[in-house]
């Protein structure tokens, strides 16, 4: 059984963005792959952050995953700090890097701009990423677009130690949905949604109340053409709401443009309302029933011991390759 592992950060709250640019995927590959399934909390600290937040938003990211339909007794939930061996490998493949190929990763860029100093863990955040995935002998990594450059590092990490130390690692393929891969902001179709955009009406989250959504959707920006259309290129604002509709409801683009031809954005937008609203309702009460419980931390606990298990095997197996005396 080829084996599957994504994570999510604890880092504000999550958007439709990350939900149907990746997670959506994880309910529909419990039911033919091992998954393993993380809340990438140390890498939330490459940036500041509020230790409470960090400490509240690991429980709802991981009570999110249960929510949206991820099985633990088909799965395995974790959080990344509760095995050490992420933090042992990320060191071991640091030393196996070069700065230039670090140099070149765009989101090192974007996140480090305009800022007079960052941290190193900014910088080295795909080598801990690489050890996340290469940890669990991952075949697939189930990601949104803006991850694609993090996953062939990775791969020319894993090649590159491969050929140096003899077969160790496997060399893991991204998966990246061919529709929804990437909803862009809201306000600003020209940028993707994002967690930290200063307009909140620019996004939707998954713990959005109906009100909230409502707004945003309503308010969200189209064009003066009036016509309901698909294109990217000339209708960017029109076309990722197209999409946003097509992902929550299961009806495929060509048939939504069928269905409003003829009709104006505001038709579209308030039938939109009544598509995301529903399916994040019963998203919704899983999570607050999940949240309010113990159910969370049994299952995180449970999630940690088996995944330390094989986390060990691989860190074992490449410390040996590297020379290291072992006990």
């Amino acid at each position: 059984m080829k084996r599957v592992f994504s994570g999510v950060q604890p880092t504000g709250n999550i958007h439709i963005g990350n939900y149907l640019g990746a997670m959506k995927q994880f309910v529909d590959l419990q039911e033919e792959m091992d998954c393993f399934f993380c809340v990438v909390d140390l890498h939330s600290v490459t940036l500041p952050q509020d230790p409470k937040s960090i400490y509240s938003h690991t429980l709802d990211v991981a009570s999110l995953y249960l929510a949206i339909g991820i099985d633990p007794k088909k799965s395995t939930i974790f959080v990344q700090s509760h095995v050490p061996a992420h933090a042992e490998l990320g060191w071991l493949l640091q030393c196996n890097s070069y700065m230039g190929e670090l140099n070149r990763m765009t989101q090192f860029k974007d996140k480090s701009k305009g800022s007079e100093s960052v941290s190193v863990g900014l910088f080295t955040y795909p080598n801990l990423m690489a050890a996340d995935i290469l940890l669990y002998d991952t075949h697939i990594v189930p990601v949104g677009n803006d991850q694609k450059q993090h996953i062939e590092l990775c791969r020319d990490i894993a090649i590159r130690f491969n050929n140096r130390f003899g077969e160790t690692f496997v060399i893991p393929e991204p998966q990246i949905k061919k529709s929804g891969a990437r909803i862009m902001a809201l306000d600003d179709p020209s940028k993707k949604m994002s967690k930290s955009a200063e307009n909140p009406l620019s996004r939707i989250t998954l713990m959005d109340s109906p009100e909230q959504l409502k707004k945003a959707i309503m308010k969200a920006t189209t064009d003066s053409e009036g016509q309901i259309r698909f294109d990217l290129e000339n209708k960017a604002g029109v076309s990722n709401l197209l999409t946003i509709y097509s992902e929550f409801s299961g009806m495929s683009i060509s048939e939504l443009e069928q269905k409003y031809e003829g009709l104006g954005y505001g038709a579209l937008k308030k039938d939109l309302v009544e598509v995301v609203t529903a399916s994040l309702s019963s998203i919704q009460q899983r999570y607050h029933e999940i949240r309010n419980s113990d159910e969370i931390r049994n299952i995180l606990k449970e999630g940690a011991e088996k995944a330390e298990q094989v986390a060990n095997i691989t860190l074992r197996r490449v410390k040996e390759k590297m020379g290291f005396v072992l006990l």
